[in-house]
């Protein structure tokens, strides 16, 4: 086919007007007085008769309107193509648009029309917001996640006597980090239940989680940093039981029950209590780190309380934990 023929001309642009239509692409033509002389896909709330005759003013949003024209009168005198973004509507609620102007020549390179062409960027536009507000969350949450390594760091080597019993200590610890936030990020950062929390943490010392810790009660949704923190807990009284306590015997359990409390002022929390029978002759008197993360470190991250109480027979741990840092599924 020859498009330079007059038939030709005329059955390419059908061809072309057809496959516009389903492109969704919006294309307007405008004569050198920018009245619009012919136009494809226009968006109903732009209008929804025919354009032919009108105006950028009349027809395109109005707060863009007049910096439209400016470029367009700039593509007319120079001839050289224009590139415009705008959004149409409130930032909230618009629609946005990536806008291309470019001049129509003649043979002769004279300039009798202005053509635009217009795609709608609002899906890409919210997927980039998307995007930036994942970006701002992991940054974050890794700094987050880097001043909890630096406190573990700085209180295992305070109670840490050689860099042997250093590194083994503070191994665990990031290895407990690193278990919990493997169930973070598998739920998209929304945070991890309890019971796999708990299974997480007692599968790396036990062969039988459910039997060593027999855990009872409701098993709320935990936030990502309420996770982090009570995993490390567990990970704390699971290694001092299988040193000292109930796990450090071949048939020894521990309870662990999860409740609910309600204060006057209607606000719930969280209550976790670990109860295990040890056989130690003495009690403990040297406090480590262990200690001090169940009665410091972990309550002050959740803006929460703990109170850990030992002797020679038994030992109990309860936490509570204030509603912010967990929901009832």
């Amino acid at each position: 086919m020859n498009i330079h023929s007059s038939s030709g001309t005329v059955e390419v642009g059908r061809s072309l007007v057809r496959a516009l239509r389903n492109t969704g692409i919006i294309v307007i033509y405008q004569n050198v007085d920018l009245d619009v002389t012919w136009a494809q896909n226009v968006p109903l709330a732009w209008s929804s008769g025919d354009l032919r005759g009108q105006t950028d003013r009349e027809f395109m949003p109005e707060n863009v309107a007049e910096r439209i024209i400016e470029l367009k009168k700039a593509v007319l005198s120079s001839g050289m193509p224009q590139k415009f973004e705008f959004r149409d509507g409130m930032e909230d609620g618009g629609r946005w648009f990536d806008m291309w102007i470019d001049a129509d020549h003649d043979e002769d390179g004279a300039t009798f029309g202005i053509v635009s062409t217009i795609v709608e960027t609002t899906e890409q536009k919210h997927r980039e917001q998307t995007l930036r507000t994942l970006l701002r969350e992991v940054s974050h949450r890794s700094k987050n996640l880097l001043a909890i390594i630096l406190s573990i760091a700085t209180q295992t080597g305070r109670y840490s006597g050689s860099i042997e019993v250093f590194l083994k200590r503070f191994r665990g610890r990031i290895q407990s980090l690193a278990s919990s936030q493997d169930l973070v990020t598998s739920s998209n950062w929304r945070g991890a239940t309890l019971s796999e929390l708990i299974e997480g943490q007692v599968s790396r010392y036990c062969e039988d989680p459910g039997y060593s810790v027999r855990f009872e009660g409701v098993d709320p949704y935990l936030n990502p940093n309420a996770a982090l923190h009570i995993g490390l807990a567990l990970h704390e009284l699971v290694v001092n039981s299988m040193s000292h306590g109930a796990l450090s015997r071949p048939d020894g359990h521990v309870s662990l029950k999860s409740t609910l409390t309600t204060a006057e002022g209607g606000s719930r929390s969280l209550v976790l209590e670990w109860d295990e029978r040890t056989e130690f002759k003495q009690a403990p008197e040297e406090r480590r780190f262990g200690s001090v993360a169940l009665e410091r470190v972990v309550p002050v991250s959740l803006d929460g309380r703990a109170e850990l109480s030992f002797n020679a027979h038994a030992l109990k741990y309860v936490l509570e934990v204030p509603s912010e840092s967990f929901e009832i599924l």
